[in-house]
């Protein structure tokens, strides 16, 4: 028993002053105890038929028991699978929530891709004749590359997009002057003057600047929702304390041992006890808001100037667009070509001729899909914003919904040593809170390591989400760079993200966790410090508690 901790007095009265509760001379009945052990898959061979003493409990209180240490010791296995799958049907509905979103996004992404691309095959053969058959390769490429980018592929989009537009303009400007003999020199030439003669106008800086905008929103917002997923998935698979285990026992079985089958645990009984359990994962609390957050502000700007339908669902017809432009002025591009690069030999090969296909405009499509993506943003940020207190709600959640009662008569239900109401205050969220924990021994000095891991993956997602609100492109293979920055905010604006982050009055700062000394026990033994006063508390409520044990 911790000196510390008053409420251990209040427990040791109960204890002794209830050992018989309201059971009278008679050993009362155990029948209903039995009908409930042998309906949880146990068997009845050594089941007391009466009440028996219970000098033999480890973990439920030693007054008159219906319990046999092998039904404890059963009944402790029981509620820890039970709690186990009860965090795996928390879990999974989150997890539901969020792989659900990946899929709608990640299928709505690569639908506005797979049509443009099949647009451009479809339209362009008859609009471009050999410049279209002759560089297919060339289209299928630029495609390919808007994949793997999308995919989180490690390649520079920038440097893709620029590649195209050189071997566009060369391919193009071979077909546009047949006449000549074009070497790779002279190619080399004709793309160091591309950026002053602008041959396809101002379509290769727009759409750089705007797909790369539109691109690195879109896989940065679906990884979000992946690395969520993933999280609550592995946090969910962490294993319990001993202490843990213990105090579940306690808070769902011993009430049975004790013949109270139909008293529920009392509300704050309950709430300390997943306090204590789940105190690691509360401590995801912070970066987990700052993940949903951020994905928020990165789901703005699937709309605006940068507007995603518009730029991923008409790649083709800026190319189009491209293309045209340099046929319209191919003269003029041609003199400017020859004044920097000089004229080039004439072709001995006989000439066929310029491609004789006259530009035409590539076929659109419908504009409904942007009411599809607002209906899927709108839809997505209301089920991100449900999440956004997911694990320091978890433990209402579990009593609410699976051990406790709406019902529960505070003043009436099993408290931990018998029937009444529950006084200790109930903990904070968070490792740091359970210090004092009255119902589960926590270290506070030993966080848990997987838990601690995903905390950092929280972060690093988030660094990269606030970069890609600003539209600064990520390398997603280096963690390093990610988790330098990810505390400082720097990937969106003090005046959106600071707002937005601290909109929500329950958002906790991230925790500092002590130190142990070398003696192994900092933390508890820091506490003898503060004896003489932590002593006259002591005193004083437990005399409070004697009254009124005996009022």
């Amino acid at each position: 028993m911790r000196l510390f901790f008053p409420w251990g007095w209040w427990l040791l009265c109960v204890a002794s002053s209830s050992a018989r509760g309201d059971g009278g001379g008679k050993a009362r009945s155990c029948a209903e105890v039995r009908q409930f052990y042998a309906a949880k898959g146990f068997s009845l061979s050594g089941v007391p038929q009466a009440e028996i003493s219970g000098e033999h409990l480890r973990i439920c209180p030693q007054g008159y028991t219906c319990c046999t240490s092998e039904m404890e010791e059963n009944f402790s296995k029981k509620s820890q699978s039970e709690f186990e799958d009860m965090m795996t049907e928390a879990s999974r509905s989150a997890q539901v929530t969020l792989t659900s979103q990946y899929k709608n996004f990640d299928g709505y992404f690569q639908d506005l891709l797979n049509k443009s691309e099949k647009t451009l095959y479809d339209t362009f053969p008859s609009i471009y004749g050999e410049l279209y058959s002759q560089n297919i390769k060339l289209f299928k490429d630029l495609y390919s590359e808007l994949r793997r980018y999308y995919r989180g592929s490690n390649i520079n989009l920038e440097e893709a997009l620029n590649e195209f537009w050189t071997r566009l303009l060369e391919r193009l400007f071979k077909l546009m002057n047949p006449q000549y003999h074009i070497t790779d020199e002279y190619l080399d030439c004709l793309g160091k003057h591309s950026e002053q003669h602008k041959p396809f106008g101002e379509v290769p800086r727009d759409l750089k600047l705007k797909a790369t905008r539109a691109f690195i929103a879109v896989r940065s917002y679906v990884q979000g929702l992946s690395v969520g997923s993933e999280v609550v998935k592995k946090v969910s698979q962490v294993s319990l304390s001993q202490e843990c285990t213990r105090a579940l026992m306690k808070l769902v079985y011993c009430p049975y041992c004790r013949g109270m089958s139909s008293v529920k645990p009392c509300n704050n009984y309950c709430h300390n006890v997943m306090k204590g359990c789940l105190a690691n994962q509360a401590d995801l609390d912070t970066e987990w808001r700052n993940l949903i957050d951020s994905m928020l502000l990165v789901a703005d700007r699937f709309d605006g100037p940068s507007n995603v339908d518009t730029v991923i669902g008409t790649i083709h017809m800026r190319i189009a667009e491209a293309i045209s432009n340099m046929q319209e002025n191919k003269d003029t591009i041609t003199a400017k070509v020859f004044q920097g690069c000089g004229n080039p030999k004439i072709s001995t090969k006989a000439s066929s001729g310029e491609d004789k296909k006259r530009r035409g405009k590539a076929v659109t499509d419908d504009k409904s899909s942007g009411l599809g993506l607002e209906k899927l943003v709108s839809d997505a940020k209301g089920k991100l914003r449900d999440l956004q207190d997911y694990w320091v709600a978890l433990p209402s959640t579990l009593c609410n919904e699976k051990i406790t009662s709406s019902s529960t008569n505070e003043d009436k239900c099993w408290n931990g040593m018998t029937k009444g109401r529950y006084l200790p205050e109930v903990m904070g969220d968070g490792l740091a809170n359970q210090i004092n924990n009255p119902e589960v021994e926590v270290d506070i000095t030993k966080p848990d390591m997987t838990i601690r891991q995903q905390i950092m993956q929280l972060k690093i997602m988030t660094n990269r989400l606030r970069n890609a609100y600003n539209g600064n492109d990520v390398d997603f293979q280096d963690a390093s760079d990610d988790i330098s920055g990810s505390g400082s905010g720097e990937g969106c604006p003090d005046e959106v993200c600071g707002k937005r982050l601290s909109k929500n009055p329950s958002t906790r700062q991230p925790e500092i966790h002590a130190i142990p000394n070398q003696s192994g026990r900092g933390v508890k033994g820091a506490s003898c410090k503060h004896l003489p006063s932590s002593f006259l508390i002591f005193l004083s409520l437990a005399v409070i508690a004697t009254q009124y044990l005996w009022r």
